[in-house]
């Protein structure tokens, strides 16, 4: 069920004009055998049918275990992997099966900063080119005689010496190639940026500053985030809402209150008991839930509830019946959660 359909409410102006909806996206990669004659013998079921919305001027954080999907969506919603059905909506235009030209230009209005601050950054090119490089493939946002003045306006917005447009990647450490990347990202004046996961190669100290520098530009120009990570204490501070993913699925959407306070689906409340607790005396009250068992693979899912398989709440409806992505009266809460057995648990943890 859409995140919509079970509560319109959200989609009042208190929560903001909605700038990406998405609903059923589903991404399957097909497994094929042989070499020269290759036949199809599965599919990777990646994302299967996600639903939910971004509003202007938030951020929704997506976490979960590795090969969960996070990454798969994130470009699915960017255009820079084809869906292979549901509805991509950005800011009015839909995505799905839309023409490579007319994808390029709706790709101006969202763009992405990579994992790895120096993969992602041409080692041949300079700083200018790198960030300037958006200029080249929308010269409407830029005349030429201009450009060289917005790339060291970038530079300097996201703190780095416009000074340093003439040096190479090597030159700069990670904390301010992901500075780069940002100010990459901020060339084209998008509305939305897709964060994928930008602060999981720094050092702690660097990420606290890279993660004030993604706040202050987003109060700066109205961005919204779609912010995926594995910290989970650092989605909790940069996040409006967050979506837990499990195999593909979303299994439980709501604010960070909500989420991190009161989580209502197992698999949640797993991932948050694992937070190591700092404070000793609040360690004897906190009870780690082990999940047993190994991820299923996502070329062959369970049925039902894809998390059955390691719940400790499962029971057989669980693998009769896929559990609705939908809100429960009785947990008092008002996240929505894919379970059929969904409760309210007060987790202590320290995402701080």
């Amino acid at each position: 069920m859409s995140e919509t359909t079970d509560a319109p409410a959200e989609q009042t102006s208190a929560r903001g004009e909605v700038v990406l909806s998405v609903r059923d996206a589903v991404k399957h990669f097909p497994l094929t055998q042989g070499i020269v004659f290759q036949k199809t013998i599965g599919q990777v079921r990646a994302v299967d049918g996600v639903s939910l919305d971004l509003h202007r001027g938030q951020t929704l954080g997506l976490v979960g275990e590795s090969g969960c999907g996070k990454s798969t969506l994130a470009r699915v919603i960017m255009g820079l992997i084809r869906a292979t059905s549901g509805s991509i909506n950005l800011l009015g235009d839909e995505l799905v099966g839309m023409k490579e030209r007319d994808l390029r230009k709706a790709r101006r209005n969202v763009q992405i900063i990579f994992q790895d601050p120096y993969a992602s950054l041409d080692p041949r090119m300079t700083v200018g080119g790198i960030v300037g490089e958006p200029f080249l493939i929308h010269p409407e946002v830029a005349p030429k005689k201009d450009r060289r003045k917005r790339v060291e306006e970038l530079l300097d917005v996201v703190g780095l010496n416009p000074e340093h447009i003439n040096r190479y990647p090597h030159q700069f450490s990670g904390g301010q190639r992901q500075r780069i990347g940002i100010a990459r990202a901020l060339a084209l004046r998008p509305q939305i940026i897709v964060c994928d996961e930008p602060v999981s190669a720094l050092d702690v100290s660097v990420q606290a500053q890279v993660i004030n520098l993604l706040e202050r530009l987003q109060e700066e120009f109205n961005l919204s985030y779609v912010f995926v990570a594995h910290d989970l204490s650092v989605v909790r501070h940069i996040s409006d809402r967050v979506a837990v993913m499990y195999l593909g699925k979303i299994v439980e959407i709501g604010t960070e209150d909500e989420i991190y306070e009161h989580p209502t689906h197992p698999y949640t409340q797993a991932l948050l008991s694992a937070v190591p607790v700092p404070d000793p005396e609040l360690r004897g009250h906190r009870e780690q839930i082990v999940l047993e068992g190994e991820v299923p693979s996502p070329a062959n899912p369970p049925s039902g509830c894809r998390f059955r398989t390691r719940c400790f709440l499962a029971q057989d409806i669980c693998a009769q019946e896929e559990p609705p992505l939908v809100r429960h009266a009785d947990t008092g809460t008002g996240q929505l959660s894919a379970c059929h057995f969904a409760k309210q648990l007060d987790v202590v943890h320290a995402t701080r």
